[in-house]
């Protein structure tokens, strides 16, 4: 029960004032101001639009994603906006709005379990080859840094043809996209979080929980890893952007999802490239605008994220001074007189 505050002079009995509960992340966004909360505002109106897209595409999209006809009429091939189609049909006669939106339903479900699986391998193996170091510090070293070194679409490529094996089911599609992209992005958690745990595990906190017997595996999860990993956000994020990216590229290139398992936009990318010619621009524009908003809605939250979480670029107050800044305004000495006072 709460404690009763009594006033000695007014002999008043009352409750201590209760903090009110905001919502998750209204004290990130009253962080921002000026650009960066409009960067941070625009990138997340985006991400829900892209979002709701995805997960309501069954009720949103006029047509199924493979569907070439309806009510027994067929759809005519290359057939401009209209009323009927407002985005026009492809060279099969699908409808492209109905791609388009199934294709974020397909971006979605990539970008959702690739940046998920690379958090659960990246991570825990960065902080323990950071703690333990040694042998094993020097082995992961050494396999992560040979799958950087490789192009990272090529790499990916090289996993989803070891995956599918040419061809694959709808959820099996999928499943591998995200994994092949995976590839790519645990060296980059792995690199993150093992140079942040290599300073942190020597701290004055580490030492003090070595000392009371804690176990290695307690240390490494409770003491270290809430202490590396404020950048994850901010690198999930940015890698959401490069998956969409990837997905796309490996669609393009025809090693990506089979097109009668899922809309995506990379293939319909790859299959607009003889209608440009023909000046059919409808069927290349709507799923490469799609690409670009999405990608630059993510990026957008990325380095906002990074801008509020980053100590060194933290904007303070309401202006525009960086830390960096203000601390150097601090050391600069105040002037004796203006040009004015000097006349």
């Amino acid at each position: 029960m709460s404690a009763l505050v009594v006033t000695e002079a007014e002999g008043v009995t009352s409750l201590p004032p209760t903090r009110r509960r905001s919502l998750p992340g209204v004290a990130l966004l009253r962080s921002t101001h000026g650009l960066q909360r409009g960067m941070l505002l625009t990138g997340l109106a985006v991400i829900v639009v892209f979002v709701v897209v995805a997960i309501f595409a069954p009720l949103l999209a006029p047509y199924g994603f493979n569907a070439d006809r309806a009510d027994g009429v067929v759809f005519g091939t290359q057939q401009a906006p209209s009323a009927a189609h407002w985005f026009g049909t492809t060279v099969g006669g699908q409808d492209v709005l109905s791609r388009v939106i199934f294709g974020a339903r397909t971006a979605l479900m990539v970008i959702v379990l690739a940046v998920s699986i690379s958090l659960v391998v990246g991570v825990p193996l960065g902080v323990v080859s950071g703690y333990v170091g040694g042998k094993v510090d020097r082995a992961l070293v050494l396999v992560t840094d040979a799958l950087y070194a490789f192009p990272s679409l090529l790499l990916a490529i090289v996993v989803s043809i070891m995956i599918t094996g040419g061809r694959s089911t709808p959820m099996g599609g999928i499943f591998a996209a995200a994994l092949s992209i995976t590839v790519v992005f645990v060296p980059q958690y792995f690199r993150v979080v093992r140079n942040q745990t290599v300073s942190v595990k020597n701290e004055p906190f580490v030492d003090a929980a070595r000392i009371t017997g804690a176990r290695p595996r307690r240390i490494i999860f409770r003491h270290v890893l809430p202490n590396v990993s404020q950048s994850i956000p901010v690198l999930a994020t940015l890698n959401a952007s490069e998956a969409i990216l990837t997905l796309a590229g490996l669609g393009f290139l025809g090693f990506g999802i089979e097109p009668s398992s899922a809309a995506e936009w990379g293939y319909d990318l790859n299959k607009a490239l003889s209608d440009a010619s023909n000046g059919i621009w409808w069927t290349g524009v709507y799923p490469g605008l799609a690409i670009v908003l999405v990608v630059s809605g993510v990026t957008l939250v990325g380095e906002s994220l990074n801008d509020i979480l980053n100590p060194m670029l933290r904007t303070r107050g309401g202006g525009t001074t960086t830390a960096d800044e203000a601390e150097l305004a601090l050391d600069e000495p105040p002037a004796t007189a203006t040009q004015e006072e000097v006349r």
